[in-house]
């Protein structure tokens, strides 16, 4: 059974409508929406799956966030990787407790956690961002998520093909020109490793392939995901209205040399 929500937690709330709201439970505080207000200490010491309702008669329930509702909800600089795409991006880059990730862009942190949970305690993650303001966001999302930032997470503001250390297992780019990286790839990723960058636009990808396969990249594999919910509610059964369609290409391959 799992503990009573408590203050300083994160919860996650749902009205009838499916419509989600995530807060910091305060002692004392409120939360306000369209249809009414609800007290915090309603919801502190109470079960998950706990339902309550709004002054204005609005019955929601209460539950802890997991990662995909955390990033859908998280406060963003630059845009976010779905967790549609994150998904892929760690089975299809093979990302696995004690590898060493480097990535670029951090942007928000959306990969960035998902990549950190995914190595786990014996691994090791470095991102980059180019920008100051971007690599500050990431840190408030990750400390939020984490309670702070982990030692297995360096990240760095400057551009990945600076990097110097030891060549990582896995890199995996947010980047509008990742063939900047691919071209000294055998600096940044080691022998048989794997390369997986997220573009949003199939000229990029393009590119990027023509790229790899310069540098000696071999099994390159583009593709993209979509992702369609459906609705059942007795013996109507159809997909929904609105789907998450096209949000990026990925392509990822691994890195042998030229011969």
């Amino acid at each position: 059974m799992s503990a009573p929500l408590e203050a300083g937690e994160r919860v996650l709330l749902v009205d009838r409508k499916g419509r989600r709201y995530l807060l910091t439970l305060k002692a004392g505080g409120e939360f306000h929406a369209h249809h009414g207000l609800v007290a915090h200490d309603e919801l502190i010491g109470k079960p998950e799956g706990a339902r309550v309702a709004s002054t204005g008669g609005a019955t929601m329930i209460a539950y802890r966030p997991g990662i995909a509702d955390f990033i859908l909800k998280m406060p963003r600089g630059a845009q976010v990787i779905y967790p549609k795409d994150i998904g892929p991006i760690l089975i299809e880059a093979d990302v696995y407790p004690g590898a060493t990730i480097l990535e670029a862009g951090t942007g928000s942190g959306a990969l960035t956690l998902a990549i950190v949970r995914a190595v786990g305690d014996a691994g090791r993650v470095i991102s980059y961002d180019l920008r100051e303001d971007h690599s500050a966001k990431a840190r408030a999302n990750l400390e939020s998520f984490l309670g702070k930032i982990p030692s297995t997470l360096d990240l760095r503001i400057g551009d990945v093909v600076t990097y110097e250390g030891e060549p990582a297992d896995r890199v995996v780019l947010d980047l509008p020109e990742p063939w900047r990286a691919v071209a000294v790839a055998p600096r940044l990723l080691r022998r048989g490793g794997i390369l997986c960058c997220y573009l949003p636009t199939i000229t990029q990808i393009a590119q990027t392939v023509g790229a790899m396969r310069e540098a000696g990249f071999e099994e390159i594999r583009p593709f993209e995901t979509m992702l369609r919910a459906w609705h059942i509610e007795g013996a109507s059964v159809r997909p929904e209205h609105r789907m998450v369609g096209h949000t990026g290409f990925l392509v990822t391959g691994r890195l042998f040399g030229l011969a």
